[in-house]
């Protein structure tokens, strides 16, 4: 095993990620901080949010956004507040 890799089951699916990133998705994630995003919601959630989740699970990847053409900020959610 690798000192800088590590793999977990994630989704159903046995993953690689790099150790330092593990469990950090949240707080690189656009989406988190976003009006729009509605998890566990899909019929009210974001279209491309909806999409980056459907292809994550196809795949068993996890997508930050780091961009997004359609961000509305949630003052309330955001992952920024603390940066």
């Amino acid at each position: 095993m690798s000192d800088k890799f590590t793999t977990y089951e994630h989704h159903g699916t046995q993953v690689w990620v790099a150790k330092a990133d593990k469990g950090q998705h949240r707080e690189h994630c656009l989406c988190y901080s976003c009006k729009s995003f509605k998890p566990g919601e899909p019929e009210n959630n974001c279209p491309i949010a909806n999409m980056n989740y459907a292809l994550c699970i196809l795949e068993g990847m996890v997508l930050p956004v780091w961009e997004c053409p359609k961000f509305d900020e949630d003052p309330n959610e955001s992952i920024y507040l603390s940066r």
